[in-house]
């Protein structure tokens, strides 16, 4: 063997593991974040998975109608929000938004003035 094949050989040695890290870091870095269900027919599914940082996970999982928020780290898990109610429409969050401020506010009354 002569050194301009050994030279050859090691370089494309380090093209390929390095094309193979970068490929794993863009999947990793920049994936879908979405998990589906075996087409939707149980009770339990992943709704949404966003990354946080490097080890953290927000998960919206769904049961039944109502939807649970997490977050997931290597060490440990925590429920964000529990008891969202699935809309389709999205305007679940603005109907309890709009229910509670009214329900805070003083100006709104139910009596009439007198």
């Amino acid at each position: 063997m002569d050194i301009v094949n050994i030279v050859r050989f090691l370089l494309s040695f380090v093209v390929v593991i390095g094309l193979l890290g970068g490929l794993a870091w863009v999947l990793r870095r920049y994936g879908t974040g979405r998990i589906t269900t075996a087409g939707g027919k149980g009770r339990l599914g992943v709704v949404e998975v966003s990354i946080v940082d490097a080890k953290r996970r927000l998960v919206l999982i769904k049961r039944d109608d109502v939807e649970h928020l997490l977050l997931l780290s290597p060490t440990n898990e925590m429920i964000v929000e529990t008891g969202i109610h699935a809309n389709g429409d999205g305007s679940g969050f603005a109907d309890q938004l709009a229910a509670a401020t009214t329900a805070t506010d003083p100006t709104n009354r139910s009596e009439p003035n007198l």
